[in-house]
């Protein structure tokens, strides 16, 4: 039985992190984000924020909590046929260092498309709910994957 045959809603995995100062710092460099809330605390608190806020994409940071190989033999993905269709954040509120997410990746997704030069490829979108040590859904991010040729 193909991940496929399964119904929607299939959870993929579970992940566990802490937003840590150092992570928001990195990120803060990485992306060239010039707002000193994202590295001063004493700068984040003056602006209401209940610990220095992590920048947009942060959930990313899961990715290196997660075996990653696991999730791709999974869902029975050729990896060296793969590629990231696009991926999007959804906010409730801002995360902060200090947070401690749990975040649970679904299939809500998997279909074989015809593509437009011939051939077949999978679609598949998965989405992340990330809640916070209360329980409470702060973030979820949906990510569409392609697999080429993935239709066999």
């Amino acid at each position: 039985m193909s991940l496929r045959d399964t119904p929607d809603d299939h959870v993929i995995d579970t992940v566990q992190f802490d937003v840590e100062a150092g992570k928001v710092r990195e990120f803060a460099r990485a992306t060239f984000t010039e707002d000193p809330v994202h590295t001063d605390r004493t700068l984040a608190m003056s602006a209401g924020f209940a610990g220095v806020p992590a920048t947009a994409t942060h959930t990313v940071v899961s990715g290196h909590h997660r075996n990653q190989r696991a999730f791709v033999d999974s869902l029975g993905l050729a990896l060296e046929r793969v590629v990231v269709g696009g991926v999007k954040w959804e906010y409730l509120r801002p995360l902060v260092t200090g947070d401690s997410l749990t975040g649970v990746r679904r299939v809500v997704k998997d279909e074989i498309r015809e593509g437009k030069r011939g051939g077949t490829m999978r679609v598949i979108t998965l989405e992340t709910e990330f809640v916070d040590a209360h329980g409470a859904t702060v973030a979820r991010q949906q990510e569409t994957i392609i697999e080429r040729g993935g239709g066999s």
